[in-house]
């Protein structure tokens, strides 16, 4: 679809001047109107139906420079281009600083104007689209339900976010303590700075370091460049460390160390390099037992937690799940172009009816199986109990069918993926439970779950 000319609304006293910018722009494929003086100008601005204003600086009534404040302030996106006969350096540094985009004297040429107005309507479009963006990440980061639970944690985002106090966020897997710390940082003062996020547990105990705290080059082998780490990368903005109760404990004094003293020092570097960050961090384990088993640092326990946000499980919320299968149904059928689906009613009851180990993470993923594999408009219970209960393809007498892979691989992979499934199911989707009892590191784990689609 092609977009409609941009709307160009010129401002000046004198008929000759706006009609021949209006030839010149209407040539190169521009709408244009017209205001004769300072308030006509305003009101024309303001209803709405132009991109941009040429506005010139000497006009009747109403002087162009209090045009342009009183647009800048009913419609502060709107770019402005002065124009002038007579300006002067301080009256374009005057414009420029009330918020014009740009600040032609006359006489200017065509193509000086025509680039100049080029710029300010893709800067403005670059200016929308962010914004667009930010509202859409905005969205999908959102905390959803309207439970008393999920409301007291609202409260509680709501007078920490704009502080800059230590947030220490509990709950079990899946639950959604990363979007707690995004809540607090785009409540922030930090919102547009960067938010960086840290997965303790998904990194190998001899590179949390580097990650941490970034490496010059040569540092240890495979060091081919220096790097920032997760501290230098967050300046100014959030840094969010997840499952803080698996960082190791040598580490924990250097990360104490970063926190008290707003420090970093590279692996291999010498200078410390001063950062400005809020770190948020998460966990689903019980931090107080692991600092009386003296597995975690109690100054560093304490130092993270300021406020405790506690999310609830899914089980413990179950009014939500209504609206939570919902709104994940209708977000899979747009994601997956499936037309209207939704839930039977059979299949309500029954969602509100399971623990949900995996919480609200299990929900999404169970929903959006169930929307993909439903044959009609309906996702049914017997679409949910396909997704919950997977497993190898069943022949007609419903015999598992493990032979139907031609590949050795292909076998492994699906029997290992069946294998990593139940076994969460088993430990409540606890990863450290689930990782023990296997036998597997947790970073390898994480590693093996991102790469089955389980996480």
């Amino acid at each position: 679809m092609v977009a409609p000319p941009a709307v160009i609304l010129i401002v000046d006293d004198h008929r000759a001047v706006r009609e021949e910018l209006a030839f010149q722009l209407g040539y190169d494929g521009w709408q244009t109107r017209e205001a004769g003086d300072g308030p006509t100008g305003v009101s024309m601005a303001l209803d709405g139906a132009v991109d941009l204003v040429l506005l010139d600086v000497k006009l009747p009534l109403l002087d162009g420079l209090d045009v342009l404040s009183r647009i800048k302030s009913e419609r502060p996106e709107l770019p402005v281009v002065m124009i002038s006969g007579h300006g002067d350096l301080e009256t374009a540094v005057l414009a420029v600083r009330k918020g014009a985009y740009d600040f032609l004297q006359k006489p200017f040429t065509k193509d000086r104007m025509v680039l100049s107005i080029k710029n300010a309507l893709a800067a403005t479009r670059l200016l929308r689209e962010n914004a667009s963006l930010r509202a859409a990440i905005a969205n999908e980061h959102r905390l959803l339900g309207d439970s008393a639970p999920m409301a007291q944690v609202r409260t509680i985002i709501s007078k920490v976010a704009p502080t800059d106090v230590a947030v220490l966020v509990t709950g079990e897997n899946g639950t959604g303590k990363e979007l707690v710390a995004r809540q607090l940082h785009q409540q922030s003062a930090r919102a547009a700075k960067p938010f960086v996020a840290l997965n303790c547990a998904a990194i190998p105990a001899d590179l949390v370091e580097s990650e941490l705290f970034g490496h010059e080059r040569g540092a240890f082998t495979g060091a081919m460049a220096g790097r920032a780490g997760a501290f230098e990368q967050a300046d100014d903005g959030t840094l969010f460390l997840d499952e803080v109760g698996d960082m190791p404990l040598p580490m924990q004094a250097k990360l104490l160390r970063a926190l008290q003293e707003r420090v970093v020092q590279r692996v291999g570097g010498q200078k410390t390099i001063a950062v400005d960050v809020r770190v948020i961090a998460a966990t689903n384990q019980d931090l107080t037992e692991m600092v009386a088993a003296k597995t975690f640092r109690e100054d560093l326990y304490y130092r993270l937690h300021g406020v405790r946000v506690h999310l609830p499980a899914l089980r413990d919320r179950d009014a939500d799940i209504d609206f939570l299968a919902q709104h994940f149904l209708t977000g899979a059928t747009a994601r997956h172009g499936l037309g209207v689906r939704r839930l039977h009613r059979d299949a309500a009851t029954w969602l509100r009816a399971q623990p949900w180990p995996g919480n609200v993470r299990q929900l999404r993923n169970v929903i959006e199986g169930a929307a993909v594999l439903a044959d009609g408009p309906e996702v049914g219970r017997a679409d949910l109990l396909a997704v919950m209960t997977p497993g190898p393809s069943r022949d007609a007498t419903g015999t598992t069918d493990w032979f139907r892979f031609e590949k050795l691989e292909d076998f492994g992979n699906a029997t290992e993926k069946e294998f990593l499934r139940r076994k969460l199911l088993e430990f409540g989707g606890n990863i450290k439970r689930t990782a023990e009892n296997i036998d597997l590191q947790r970073s390898n784990l994480y590693k093996k779950l991102e790469r089955y689609g389980l996480k």
